[in-house]
Parts: C-alpha cells; sequence; structure tokens
C-alpha cells in the first residue's frame, strides 16, 4: 500500500503508469526496447528522487517530463536499434486500423511527434505541453498545427 502521503510504491507506479509512459516512449523512440529503457530509467528517476506533488497531475506531468528528456537523450546518441516495422507493431498489440496512423505519426519529426504525443494520445492541453517542454503556449499550438499538417499529408500522400 503507498504510504499517507499518497505517494505511489514501485509495483503502483508500473500499474498506475507504466503503459501509458511506454506508449509514449514507443512512438517517441521508435523502437520497443528503448522504449522500455526509457520507461525504466524514468520510474527509476522518480524511486531515487522520491518527488512529492500536489496532484496526480502533477505527478503525471513530471513523469512524463522525464519521460520526454529521455526519449530525447536516446534520440540524440548513436542508434542502436532499427526502428519498428509495421509488423512489429502489430505484434505489440496495436489494432490493425491503429497502424497507418502510429506509421505515419513516427515518421513526423521529434519535436512534432512529441506534442501530438503528448496532446492526442496523453490528453495535456498545450498550456500544460508548454510548461512540459519549456516552450510558450503558441509555439506549442503552431507544432500542434504543422503536425497535423504533417500527419494529413503522410498519411494520405503514403495511399
Amino acid at each position: 500500500m503507498a504510504a499517507d502521503s499518497g505517494r505511489c510504491g514501485a509495483g503502483q507506479l508500473v500499474d498506475k503508469y507504466g503503459s501509458a509512459l511506454f506508449r509514449f516512449c514507443l512512438v517517441m523512440l521508435r523502437n520497443a526496447a528503448d522504449a522500455e529503457d526509457a520507461v525504466q530509467e524514468t520510474l527509476l528517476r522518480y524511486i531515487e528522487r522520491s518527488p512529492e506533488f500536489e496532484s496526480a497531475g502533477a505527478e503525471r506531468a513530471w513523469l512524463f517530463t522525464v519521460a520526454a528528456n529521455r526519449c530525447r537523450d536516446t534520440l540524440r546518441a548513436a542508434s542502436r536499434h532499427p526502428q519498428l516495422t509495421l509488423d512489429e507493431l502489430a505484434g505489440l498489440g496495436a489494432e490493425k486500423s491503429e497502424l497507418g496512423i502510429l506509421d505515419a505519426l513516427m515518421n513526423l519529426p521529434e519535436k512534432y511527434r512529441l506534442a501530438l504525443t503528448l496532446h492526442y494520445v496523453e490528453g495535456y492541453s498545450t498550456g500544460e505541453i508548454a510548461s512540459m517542454l519549456g516552450r510558450t503556449p503558441s509555439a506549442i499550438k503552431m507544432r500542434l498545427k504543422k503536425g497535423r499538417e504533417l500527419l494529413g499529408k503522410e498519411i494520405f500522400d503514403g495511399e
């Protein structure tokens, strides 16, 4: 059971956030092994630092911010693994109807992929994303707009 402070234990943390963090990292990194590493490092940082949060939303935002930073670090490093194929995505439980969108999303530049995933997949507002990424809300709105345009081109030009 979690402590009275509302802080999650390791098992509860994985149950509560593990799947969402993995999806997020998988879209960012396009590689299951790297995504697993990023999630593990994110959760380990949480356990090591024992941060206190005012709300579950603040805790979730902190975890996604740390995960985004881990993903960026991984993307900066030399590629260790090839990108996921559509067959590998299907093997990881993605529905066939989602594969085209996931593939298109994974082909976008990182800054658009990150904004679109945080907003549309994880449900963060533009203000929350701006705070997480150290950008202005208007910059995030522009990234979302441009990202949607690029995603549309990626989906419809690929047919």
